[in-house]
């Protein structure tokens, strides 16, 4: 996987790599639209910002470990991290390119047009610990992401990091739902 390199840099938001091929994912995505919802913790727990998103868990926290926790920054793999080949490619190449040394969280989220996730910013020792990557599967006009008062439009192929210690929101006004990758790298 060639990312291509660019130097876009602003206060809360960096652009990391742009014209990537995520069109294999996004079609293995759209044939396996079961991974969908498999785990709605996030998405459903009360008071949720993100209850307007849905996922697909490809590495996230234990959930038989949440209350026991061992290693508060260990992620496992769920199913979907076998079901979605075409994504590992992509995760492990962002992860040389930032020299990664430890992979957190890995899902795959969507926002139906018109849908929103609200104003929050991610704390705790996971958010502190972890940098957080989007990768746009499918980014179209008109959906935005805000964050410390700065706002971007992911375009598909586009790979950025963004500071989610800052209040963060994204609005998606585009004729078509947004697709991200979140990836948690240590760095």
């Amino acid at each position: 996987m060639d990312f291509k390199g660019v130097n876009h840099s602003m206060r809360n938001f960096d652009l990391i790599a742009q014209e990537l091929d995520v069109m294999p994912l996004r079609h293995a995505v759209a044939r396996q639209s079961g991974l969908w919802n498999a785990n709605s913790l996030r998405t459903t727990y009360p008071g949720t910002v993100h209850g307007e998103a849905e996922d697909i868990w490809l590495r996230f926290d234990a959930l038989e470990n949440l209350n026991a926790v061992f290693d508060e920054h260990e992620s496992v793999e769920y199913p979907a991290f076998a079901a979605l080949p075409h994504a590992r490619p992509i995760i492990f190449d962002l992860m040389r390119r930032v020299e990664g040394v430890r992979l957190g969280r890995v899902l795959i989220t969507r926002l139906r047009p018109g849908g929103r996730i609200y104003p929050h910013a991610d704390e705790g020792d996971h958010a502190a610990y972890y940098d957080r990557y989007h990768i746009s599967l499918q980014g179209l006009p008109g959906c935005v992401f805000r964050a410390g008062g700065e706002q971007v439009s992911m375009a598909s192929g586009e790979v950025w990091w963004f500071d989610n210690a800052q209040t963060h929101e994204v609005v998606n006004n585009s004729a078509g739902d947004r697709i991200h990758m979140v990836v948690d790298i240590r760095t």
